[in-house]
């Protein structure tokens, strides 16, 4: 067994099953592996030093280019639908339509801000967003092995390639399928490109990517990485796949949505701010090769 997994943030519902997925990605190499991972709050700290560290709309949402006006109306939005977000005891079909309105709320303040493309970069910097511990492992044994990884975020993708890119970490081999801004010609936010994509969609957004998935055909075991149940539904269009292990990464209400965690990931990780046992299983799965 891999020695992160016996961490005391670790929890498996069956630690059997876990073990034979590894035995099976083990045998077929690392060569047959893609990582798909959501970004905030899974690749992102939750939070360091008690505080909360920002999501990809926070940034924004907390930076010099909001207005004071607008920034209200962004946190009232957030008081209002993030209860409704983690609410275990709502179905997804019921708050569907609330995480669209949500999103699209949000994105319509967003774009009423007249942001600038070229202050992106500066915003990123001036803010507290921080990888996990052990990113630089992470997306490294990734690019050294010629590893697909595709982040999948209903985020803003500007912002969130802008917090990879400005940690050293924005490899080739890095794919990101999420919210992106659409500037017009003198660099003003005017809209946001193509479909939405929030919490609840991103399986449909799995199947419209299969171009992606298409080139991907001979990796058909998936490293899968999400904090969220609406999470498990990004590999969805994978095709022919073989083996799928499921991390989740359990960062807030810890007792009332344990079990739901367990239920539906393979390995959950309770309020753990670290990369160790996606990196350990890495590691593992690698030395086959190395």
């Amino acid at each position: 067994m891999i020695p992160e997994l016996s961490n005391t943030t670790v929890f498996m519902k069956d630690r059997e099953r876990v073990q034979n997925i590894l035995q099976s990605m083990m045998k077929a190499g690392s060569n047959t592996l893609q990582v798909i991972s959501d970004f905030d709050m899974t690749l992102t700290r939750f939070a360091h030093n008690g505080n909360r560290c920002p999501t990809c709309h926070n940034i924004l949402d907390n930076s010099k280019l909001i207005s004071d006006e607008c920034k209200e109306k962004l946190t009232e939005l957030f008081n209002t639908y993030y209860p409704i977000e983690i609410d275990v005891s709502r179905s997804v079909e019921e708050k569907l339509p609330l995480m669209v309105d949500w999103w699209t709320k949000a994105h319509e303040l967003l774009v009423q801000q007249k942001i600038r493309k070229d202050l992106l970069a500066m915003v990123v910097r001036e803010s507290n967003a921080m990888l996990r511990e052990g990113y630089q492992l992470f997306f490294g044994h990734l690019h050294e092995h010629s590893i697909p990884l595709l982040i999948f975020s209903a985020g803003i993708g500007d912002i969130l390639e802008e917090v990879i890119r400005q940690a050293g970490v924005f490899h080739p081999n890095v794919n990101v399928f999420s919210n992106y801004m659409d500037f017009d010609e003198s660099g003003v936010l005017k809209a946001f490109k193509g479909e939405l994509i929030h919490i609840y969609n991103k399986r449909e957004g799995a199947l419209l990517n299969t171009g992606h998935f298409q080139e991907l055909r001979t990796r058909p075991n998936v490293l899968l990485m999400g904090d969220s149940l609406g999470d498990l539904t990004m590999a969805d269009g994978v095709q022919d796949m073989e083996n799928i292990l499921k991390i989740g990464f359990l960062n807030d209400k810890v007792e009332e949505r344990k079990q739901a965690y367990l239920d539906s990931y393979d390995i959950v990780l309770v309020k753990d701010e670290t990369l160790e046992v996606p990196n350990g299983i890495l590691l593992r799965l690698l030395r086959r090769t190395v």
